[in-house]
């Protein structure tokens, strides 16, 4: 079983209150979503793994069970450029949960015309593939938001 953590602070909502038809109706896989906290953030890897994916907006970390975890930090981002975004780590960086991989700022995002809440997708997996998934309440980085079985 692998325990899926925050990437970031702020408050847990569940993928059906994303503002993007493709993540709310898990079209990309299951998981939940956190609005973030509007200061400064640095997002960090949600399990301990290897980043195989790493774009200003989103990254994909792979476990040791080759379980692959999405964050993608607000919606439609990819549209900023990566402005407002800055790398902390590099794709093929071993990291452990934890560790820092982006820094933005959800205000900056807002204020760009883009959502913040950031999606954290179980790639390759099934709705009954995970289990205690979180849906609100406040969130810091480390506190479990599902386990992957």
């Amino acid at each position: 079983m692998t325990t899926v953590t925050s990437p970031l602070t702020g408050q847990a909502i569940g993928l059906g209150a994303v503002p993007d038809p493709v993540f709310s109706g898990a079209m990309v896989g299951p998981g939940t979503a956190v609005d973030p906290a509007r200061e400064s953030a640095v997002a960090v890897a949600p399990v301990g793994g290897i980043i195989v994916s790493l774009h200003p907006h989103a990254f994909v970390v792979v476990d040791a069970e080759g379980h692959g975890v999405l964050t993608h930090l607000g919606i439609d981002t990819v549209q900023l450029n990566g402005e407002g975004f800055e790398l902390l780590a590099a794709k093929g960086d071993t990291v452990k949960r934890g560790d820092p991989v982006v820094r933005w700022d959800p205000a900056a995002v807002e204020r760009a015309g883009k959502s913040p809440v950031s999606p954290v997708i179980a790639l390759e997996a099934t709705a009954d593939s995970l289990t205690d998934v979180l849906e609100d309440g406040a969130i810091t980085p480390g506190k479990a938001l599902f386990n992957w079985t």
